[in-house]
Protein backbone atom coordinates (compact mmCIF):
# COMPACT_ATOMS: atom_id res chain seq x y z
CA UNK A 1 0.00 0.00 0.00
CA UNK A 2 2.81 2.09 0.50
CA UNK A 3 4.40 1.39 -2.45
CA UNK A 4 1.54 2.26 -4.63
CA UNK A 5 1.64 5.80 -2.61
CA UNK A 6 5.17 6.39 -3.00
CA UNK A 7 4.53 5.74 -7.01
CA UNK A 8 1.24 8.27 -7.08
CA UNK A 9 3.53 10.98 -5.51
CA UNK A 10 6.19 10.36 -7.99
CA UNK A 11 4.25 10.56 -10.65
CA UNK A 12 2.19 13.53 -9.74
CA UNK A 13 5.86 15.60 -9.20
CA UNK A 14 7.45 14.29 -12.54
CA UNK A 15 3.33 15.76 -14.53
CA UNK A 16 4.07 18.68 -12.28
CA UNK A 17 7.82 19.36 -13.27
CA UNK A 18 6.98 18.90 -16.80
CA UNK A 19 4.24 21.41 -17.09
CA UNK A 20 6.67 24.49 -15.13
CA UNK A 21 9.18 23.51 -17.97
CA UNK A 22 6.51 23.97 -20.52
CA UNK A 23 5.10 27.29 -18.81
CA UNK A 24 8.63 28.45 -18.05
CA UNK A 25 9.02 28.72 -21.71
CA UNK A 26 11.87 25.98 -21.76
CA UNK A 27 9.76 23.72 -24.22
CA UNK A 28 8.87 25.99 -27.24
CA UNK A 29 7.78 24.88 -30.55
CA UNK A 30 10.72 25.54 -32.81
CA UNK A 31 8.79 25.16 -36.33
CA UNK A 32 10.43 28.05 -38.98
CA UNK A 33 7.87 30.82 -40.45
CA UNK A 34 7.65 30.95 -43.70
CA UNK A 35 6.83 33.71 -46.11
CA UNK A 36 6.41 34.47 -49.23
CA UNK A 37 9.02 36.57 -51.13
CA UNK A 38 9.31 38.06 -54.78
CA UNK A 39 12.12 39.17 -57.09
CA UNK A 40 11.27 42.55 -58.78
CA UNK A 41 11.71 42.97 -62.14
CA UNK A 42 9.86 45.50 -64.98
CA UNK A 43 7.22 44.74 -66.67
CA UNK A 44 4.05 46.39 -68.34
CA UNK A 45 0.95 46.74 -67.11
CA UNK A 46 -2.38 48.39 -68.10
CA UNK A 47 -3.99 50.54 -64.94
CA UNK A 48 -6.86 52.70 -64.29
CA UNK A 49 -6.36 55.72 -62.52
CA UNK A 50 -10.05 56.96 -60.50
CA UNK A 51 -11.38 60.90 -60.12
CA UNK A 52 -14.05 61.82 -58.01
CA UNK A 53 -15.99 64.26 -60.40
CA UNK A 54 -18.89 65.97 -60.91
CA UNK A 55 -21.73 65.84 -63.66
CA UNK A 56 -23.13 68.89 -65.41
CA UNK A 57 -25.70 69.34 -68.56
CA UNK A 58 -24.09 70.50 -72.41
CA UNK A 59 -26.48 73.85 -70.64
CA UNK A 60 -28.61 74.45 -67.43
CA UNK A 61 -29.81 77.86 -67.21
CA UNK A 62 -31.67 79.88 -64.86
CA UNK A 63 -34.60 81.08 -65.50
CA UNK A 64 -35.24 83.84 -64.22
CA UNK A 65 -38.29 86.91 -64.97
CA UNK A 66 -37.29 90.49 -66.57
CA UNK A 67 -40.39 91.93 -65.07
CA UNK A 68 -42.25 92.23 -61.64
CA UNK A 69 -45.57 90.68 -61.17
CA UNK A 70 -47.94 88.11 -60.36
CA UNK A 71 -47.24 84.76 -62.00
CA UNK A 72 -51.01 84.22 -63.86
CA UNK A 73 -50.07 81.43 -65.59
CA UNK A 74 -47.41 78.09 -65.62
CA UNK A 75 -47.22 76.18 -69.01
CA UNK A 76 -45.22 73.17 -68.11
CA UNK A 77 -44.67 70.63 -65.64
CA UNK A 78 -41.92 69.51 -63.62
CA UNK A 79 -39.63 67.85 -65.71
CA UNK A 80 -40.99 67.91 -69.00
CA UNK A 81 -39.11 67.92 -72.27
CA UNK A 82 -39.27 71.90 -73.58
CA UNK A 83 -37.94 73.34 -76.54
CA UNK A 84 -36.44 76.26 -77.72
CA UNK A 85 -38.52 79.35 -77.26
CA UNK A 86 -41.55 77.48 -75.66
CA UNK A 87 -43.77 79.35 -73.08
CA UNK A 88 -42.95 78.64 -69.55
CA UNK A 89 -44.96 81.27 -67.26
CA UNK A 90 -47.16 84.09 -68.12
CA UNK A 91 -46.86 87.11 -65.77
CA UNK A 92 -50.00 89.34 -64.86
CA UNK A 93 -50.04 91.31 -68.31
CA UNK A 94 -52.47 94.35 -66.96
CA UNK A 95 -50.05 96.74 -66.28
CA UNK A 96 -48.32 96.34 -68.84
CA UNK A 97 -50.57 96.64 -71.31
CA UNK A 98 -51.76 99.43 -70.39
CA UNK A 99 -48.82 101.07 -70.03
CA UNK A 100 -48.14 99.97 -74.18
CA UNK A 101 -51.62 101.86 -74.95
CA UNK A 102 -50.48 105.09 -73.27
CA UNK A 103 -46.99 104.74 -75.06
CA UNK A 104 -48.68 103.96 -78.23
CA UNK A 105 -51.09 107.14 -77.30
CA UNK A 106 -48.21 109.39 -76.68
CA UNK A 107 -46.57 108.40 -80.37
CA UNK A 108 -49.81 109.54 -82.35
CA UNK A 109 -49.78 112.51 -80.40
CA UNK A 110 -46.55 113.05 -81.19
CA UNK A 111 -46.70 112.11 -84.63
CA UNK A 112 -49.50 114.72 -84.87
CA UNK A 113 -47.67 117.68 -83.75
CA UNK A 114 -44.45 117.09 -85.81
CA UNK A 115 -47.44 116.94 -88.83
CA UNK A 116 -48.61 120.42 -87.60
CA UNK A 117 -44.89 121.92 -87.45
CA UNK A 118 -44.10 120.63 -90.77
CA UNK A 119 -47.08 122.42 -92.27
CA UNK A 120 -45.92 125.48 -90.19
CA UNK A 121 -42.64 125.74 -91.21
CA UNK A 122 -43.75 125.66 -94.96
CA UNK A 123 -46.21 128.36 -94.33
CA UNK A 124 -43.42 130.76 -92.74
CA UNK A 125 -41.07 129.91 -95.11
CA UNK A 126 -43.28 131.20 -97.72
CA UNK A 127 -43.58 134.11 -96.28
CA UNK A 128 -39.97 134.70 -95.38
CA UNK A 129 -39.01 134.47 -99.10
CA UNK A 130 -41.80 136.84 -99.62
CA UNK A 131 -40.33 139.37 -96.61
CA UNK A 132 -43.48 139.30 -94.79
CA UNK A 133 -42.33 137.49 -91.91
CA UNK A 134 -38.75 138.20 -90.21
CA UNK A 135 -35.73 135.43 -90.23
CA UNK A 136 -36.61 135.01 -86.21
CA UNK A 137 -40.26 134.07 -87.21
CA UNK A 138 -38.98 131.69 -89.68
CA UNK A 139 -36.32 130.37 -87.77
CA UNK A 140 -38.20 129.27 -84.68
CA UNK A 141 -40.90 127.18 -86.79
CA UNK A 142 -37.31 125.30 -88.13
CA UNK A 143 -36.62 124.56 -84.12
CA UNK A 144 -40.51 123.78 -83.43
CA UNK A 145 -40.17 121.31 -86.25
CA UNK A 146 -36.76 119.83 -85.12
CA UNK A 147 -38.36 119.63 -81.21
CA UNK A 148 -41.65 117.89 -82.69
CA UNK A 149 -39.20 115.20 -84.29
CA UNK A 150 -37.13 114.45 -81.01
CA UNK A 151 -40.46 114.39 -79.21
CA UNK A 152 -41.89 111.91 -81.72
CA UNK A 153 -38.78 109.79 -81.62
CA UNK A 154 -38.55 110.07 -77.53
CA UNK A 155 -42.26 108.71 -77.37
CA UNK A 156 -41.51 106.22 -80.21
CA UNK A 157 -38.76 104.70 -77.64
CA UNK A 158 -40.93 104.48 -74.61
CA UNK A 159 -43.82 102.76 -76.80
CA UNK A 160 -40.99 99.98 -77.64
CA UNK A 161 -40.08 99.76 -74.04
CA UNK A 162 -43.50 99.36 -73.25
CA UNK A 163 -43.76 96.57 -75.80
CA UNK A 164 -40.62 94.92 -74.54
CA UNK A 165 -41.82 95.08 -71.06
CA UNK A 166 -44.92 93.12 -72.37
CA UNK A 167 -43.08 90.85 -73.86
CA UNK A 168 -41.04 90.00 -70.55
CA UNK A 169 -44.40 88.60 -68.93
CA UNK A 170 -44.42 85.83 -71.29
CA UNK A 171 -41.24 83.82 -69.73
CA UNK A 172 -39.95 81.45 -72.32
CA UNK A 173 -36.78 78.52 -72.69
CA UNK A 174 -33.88 79.61 -74.25
CA UNK A 175 -32.69 76.27 -74.83
CA UNK A 176 -34.21 72.79 -75.50
CA UNK A 177 -33.77 70.60 -71.89
CA UNK A 178 -35.43 69.07 -69.28
CA UNK A 179 -37.40 71.31 -66.73
CA UNK A 180 -36.37 71.12 -62.89
CA UNK A 181 -38.47 71.79 -60.14
CA UNK A 182 -40.62 74.64 -59.67
CA UNK A 183 -41.13 76.46 -56.14
CA UNK A 184 -43.58 79.19 -57.12
CA UNK A 185 -47.14 78.77 -57.95
CA UNK A 186 -49.55 80.52 -59.52
CA UNK A 187 -49.84 83.70 -57.67
CA UNK A 188 -46.96 84.18 -56.60
CA UNK A 189 -45.27 87.48 -56.92
CA UNK A 190 -42.22 87.65 -58.43
CA UNK A 191 -39.38 89.98 -59.74
CA UNK A 192 -35.73 90.30 -60.98
CA UNK A 193 -34.45 89.66 -57.71
CA UNK A 194 -36.23 86.81 -56.98
CA UNK A 195 -34.18 84.34 -55.05
CA UNK A 196 -34.69 81.16 -56.24
CA UNK A 197 -34.96 80.96 -60.32
CA UNK A 198 -38.70 80.21 -61.61
CA UNK A 199 -37.37 77.04 -62.93
CA UNK A 200 -33.74 75.43 -63.99
CA UNK A 201 -33.47 74.30 -67.64
CA UNK A 202 -30.78 71.83 -68.25
CA UNK A 203 -29.55 70.99 -71.99
CA UNK A 204 -28.53 66.91 -70.78
CA UNK A 205 -28.36 65.47 -74.56
CA UNK A 206 -24.79 65.29 -73.45
CA UNK A 207 -22.88 65.82 -70.03
CA UNK A 208 -20.03 67.51 -68.95
CA UNK A 209 -17.58 65.67 -66.00
CA UNK A 210 -15.91 68.05 -64.05
CA UNK A 211 -12.66 66.35 -62.14
CA UNK A 212 -9.61 67.47 -60.73
CA UNK A 213 -5.79 66.14 -60.77
CA UNK A 214 -2.44 67.09 -59.30
CA UNK A 215 0.14 69.28 -61.20
CA UNK A 216 2.19 66.80 -61.11
CA UNK A 217 -0.29 63.76 -62.98
CA UNK A 218 0.60 62.84 -66.07
CA UNK A 219 -3.18 62.93 -67.22
CA UNK A 220 -2.67 67.19 -66.68
CA UNK A 221 0.82 66.65 -68.75
CA UNK A 222 -0.03 64.61 -71.70
CA UNK A 223 -3.74 64.70 -71.73
CA UNK A 224 -5.08 64.03 -75.91
CA UNK A 225 -7.76 66.50 -76.16
CA UNK A 226 -10.98 65.53 -78.11
CA UNK A 227 -8.84 61.38 -78.27
CA UNK A 228 -8.23 60.73 -74.70
CA UNK A 229 -11.31 58.08 -73.35
CA UNK A 230 -12.38 58.07 -70.30
CA UNK A 231 -15.07 55.89 -68.46
CA UNK A 232 -17.51 57.13 -66.07
CA UNK A 233 -19.00 55.59 -63.13
CA UNK A 234 -22.21 56.70 -61.31
CA UNK A 235 -22.22 57.18 -57.55
CA UNK A 236 -25.24 54.87 -57.27
CA UNK A 237 -23.49 52.03 -59.27
CA UNK A 238 -27.10 51.61 -60.62
CA UNK A 239 -26.46 53.38 -63.85
CA UNK A 240 -23.96 51.25 -66.12
CA UNK A 241 -20.12 52.73 -67.01
CA UNK A 242 -20.16 55.27 -70.20
CA UNK A 243 -17.46 56.35 -72.11
CA UNK A 244 -16.30 60.05 -73.06
CA UNK A 245 -13.34 61.55 -74.34
CA UNK A 246 -11.35 64.46 -72.21
CA UNK A 247 -12.05 67.58 -74.03
CA UNK A 248 -10.59 70.48 -72.20
CA UNK A 249 -7.57 71.11 -69.73
CA UNK A 250 -7.58 74.42 -67.08
CA UNK A 251 -4.23 76.40 -68.06
CA UNK A 252 -3.95 77.22 -64.71
CA UNK A 253 -3.04 75.69 -61.46
CA UNK A 254 -5.87 76.64 -58.22
CA UNK A 255 -3.36 78.30 -55.93
CA UNK A 256 -4.97 76.61 -53.14
CA UNK A 257 -5.40 73.12 -53.80
CA UNK A 258 -2.67 72.74 -56.62
CA UNK A 259 -4.83 71.06 -58.93
CA UNK A 260 -5.93 71.56 -62.20
CA UNK A 261 -9.36 71.40 -63.47
CA UNK A 262 -9.88 68.90 -66.60
CA UNK A 263 -13.46 68.56 -68.58
CA UNK A 264 -14.51 65.42 -69.91
CA UNK A 265 -17.48 65.44 -72.58
CA UNK A 266 -19.89 62.10 -72.49
CA UNK A 267 -22.48 61.72 -74.69
CA UNK A 268 -26.61 61.52 -73.03
CA UNK A 269 -29.07 60.23 -75.85
CA UNK A 270 -30.19 58.06 -73.21
CA UNK A 271 -30.87 60.42 -70.84
CA UNK A 272 -29.17 57.99 -68.50
CA UNK A 273 -27.52 60.87 -66.43
CA UNK A 274 -28.23 63.62 -64.83
CA UNK A 275 -27.24 67.09 -63.82
CA UNK A 276 -25.40 67.49 -60.62
CA UNK A 277 -24.82 63.62 -60.32
CA UNK A 278 -21.40 62.61 -58.65
CA UNK A 279 -19.47 59.72 -59.50
CA UNK A 280 -15.91 58.79 -60.67
CA UNK A 281 -13.86 59.25 -63.96
CA UNK A 282 -11.49 56.12 -64.40
CA UNK A 283 -8.70 57.11 -67.12
CA UNK A 284 -7.03 53.70 -68.56
CA UNK A 285 -3.10 53.95 -68.54
CA UNK A 286 -0.58 52.27 -70.10
CA UNK A 287 2.61 51.79 -67.79
CA UNK A 288 5.73 50.00 -69.70
CA UNK A 289 9.06 48.95 -67.86
CA UNK A 290 7.71 49.60 -64.62
CA UNK A 291 8.02 48.22 -61.03
CA UNK A 292 4.80 46.17 -59.47
CA UNK A 293 4.28 45.03 -55.99
CA UNK A 294 1.34 43.61 -54.04
CA UNK A 295 -1.22 45.65 -52.37
CA UNK A 296 -0.22 43.14 -49.07
CA UNK A 297 3.60 43.51 -49.46
CA UNK A 298 2.81 47.41 -47.96
CA UNK A 299 2.25 49.04 -44.64
CA UNK A 300 1.69 52.57 -43.72
CA UNK A 301 3.47 54.50 -40.65
CA UNK A 302 2.36 58.10 -40.33
CA UNK A 303 0.94 58.41 -44.06
CA UNK A 304 4.18 56.59 -45.70
CA UNK A 305 4.47 53.76 -47.19
CA UNK A 306 6.37 51.12 -46.46
CA UNK A 307 7.77 47.43 -47.41
CA UNK A 308 10.92 44.64 -46.46
CA UNK A 309 13.21 44.08 -48.15
CA UNK A 310 14.72 40.80 -47.49
CA UNK A 311 18.44 41.44 -46.97
CA UNK A 312 21.17 38.91 -46.44
CA UNK A 313 18.35 36.85 -45.21
CA UNK A 314 16.93 39.07 -42.69
CA UNK A 315 13.56 41.76 -43.67
CA UNK A 316 14.65 45.20 -43.68
CA UNK A 317 12.30 48.14 -44.03
CA UNK A 318 12.33 50.43 -46.98
CA UNK A 319 10.20 53.79 -47.36
CA UNK A 320 8.76 53.46 -50.78
CA UNK A 321 6.43 55.99 -53.65
CA UNK A 322 3.80 54.28 -54.87
CA UNK A 323 0.64 54.30 -57.30
CA UNK A 324 -2.54 53.19 -57.40
CA UNK A 325 -2.75 50.83 -60.94
CA UNK A 326 -6.46 51.18 -59.88
CA UNK A 327 -6.87 47.49 -60.19
CA UNK A 328 -7.58 46.53 -56.19
CA UNK A 329 -4.24 44.37 -55.78
CA UNK A 330 -1.14 46.10 -57.15
CA UNK A 331 0.74 49.43 -56.86
CA UNK A 332 3.78 50.69 -59.47
CA UNK A 333 6.88 51.68 -57.84
CA UNK A 334 7.82 55.29 -57.91
CA UNK A 335 10.48 55.41 -55.91
CA UNK A 336 12.08 53.12 -53.21
CA UNK A 337 12.94 50.13 -55.07
CA UNK A 338 14.20 49.01 -58.38
CA UNK A 339 14.79 45.68 -60.57
CA UNK A 340 16.32 42.72 -58.87
CA UNK A 341 15.22 43.79 -54.99
CA UNK A 342 13.66 40.61 -52.96
CA UNK A 343 10.59 41.66 -51.21
CA UNK A 344 8.92 39.62 -48.80
CA UNK A 345 5.22 39.84 -50.32
CA UNK A 346 2.47 38.78 -47.76
CA UNK A 347 2.22 39.62 -43.94
CA UNK A 348 4.35 42.51 -43.86
CA UNK A 349 2.47 44.08 -41.41
CA UNK A 350 3.48 41.46 -38.70
CA UNK A 351 6.74 41.54 -39.25
CA UNK A 352 9.70 43.31 -37.01
CA UNK A 353 13.03 44.63 -38.69
CA UNK A 354 15.83 42.04 -38.79
CA UNK A 355 12.93 39.13 -38.82
CA UNK A 356 14.80 35.91 -40.25
CA UNK A 357 13.31 35.26 -43.70
CA UNK A 358 12.71 31.62 -43.99
CA UNK A 359 11.17 31.23 -47.69
CA UNK A 360 8.44 28.68 -48.84
CA UNK A 361 8.33 26.38 -51.66
CA UNK A 362 6.31 28.41 -53.59
CA UNK A 363 8.07 31.50 -53.02
CA UNK A 364 11.51 30.25 -53.94
CA UNK A 365 10.03 28.71 -57.25
CA UNK A 366 8.49 31.90 -57.92
CA UNK A 367 11.89 33.47 -57.56
CA UNK A 368 13.89 31.65 -59.64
Amino acid sequence: MKNHIYFRFVGMTVLLLMFSSCKDGKEVNTAPKYYSTEILAPVNRTGQVQYPAVLKGRQSVEIRPQCSGLITRICIEEGAKVRKGQLLFVIDQAPYLSALKTASANVSQAEARLATARLTLNGKEALFKKNVISEYEWQTARNDLKAAEATLEQMQAQYDNARTELSYTEVKSPVDGVAGMIPYRVGALVDRNIAEPLVCVSDTEEMFAYFSVSENDELARNARLGTQEIAFRSANRRTSVVNGVIDAVSGTVDARTGTINVRARIPNRDKILYDGSTGTVLVSSEKTNCIVIPQTATYEIQNRTFVYKVVNGRAVSASVEVEDIGNGREYIVLSGLKAGDKIVTEGAGLLREGTEITESITAKNASR
